[in-house]
């Protein structure tokens, strides 16, 4: 599925709800394999393995943690950015959800692991914002997004000796 732009219902770092009216670049795609959903998950939610798939990422280190779960801190240096994903939500086999924020961008990826009868599918779930006076270019984002993540996807499925379903 091809990047679009959609309007924020995330909330703020506070968690309290965003009340300005914000666009971002939003990117899903989900790859099936033979795999099994563990082996997946466990691949693909830990994110010092980004650098091994998503051409993007030039280097991925866990700088928090001993293991990935809430809480676990990746930094990762990302098309010339240095990022600190947090991750926030984390259910193995099944999802995992991490976020990075910057100054001028943020960064909320969701992972999903589904088993099937012949392995597992993965769903990438990326939402990429600017922010600050870079967020007036948002309505464009979503143009560069979807090359960023069809690289991505494209590493996914060779990594996973899988191929792209949606």
């Amino acid at each position: 599925m091809a990047a679009k732009l959609e309007e924020s219902s995330l909330t703020s770092s506070n968690n309290e709800p965003q009340t300005k009216r914000e666009f971002m670049a939003h990117y899903i795609a989900t790859v099936e394999t033979q795999k099994s959903a563990e082996e997946v998950f466990d691949y693909i939610a830990d994110f010092r393995n980004l650098e091994e798939w998503d051409p993007g990422v030039s280097s991925a280190s866990m700088s928090k943690g001993d293991a990935p779960g809430v809480g676990t801190v990746y930094s990762v240096r990302a098309s010339g950015a240095d990022l600190d994903y947090v991750t926030l939500a984390y259910t193995r086999p099944t999802e995992t959800t991490l976020e990075a924020k910057s100054r001028f961008v943020r960064s909320y990826d969701t992972v999903t692991v589904e088993a099937t009868e012949s392995g597992s599918t993965v769903t990438y779930d990326a939402i990429l914002e600017l922010r600050s006076f870079a967020a007036v270019l948002n309505p464009i984002l979503g143009l560069f997004f979807d090359r960023i993540g069809d690289r991505a996807v494209e590493g996914m499925e060779r990594v996973l000796d899988g191929r792209r379903v949606r």
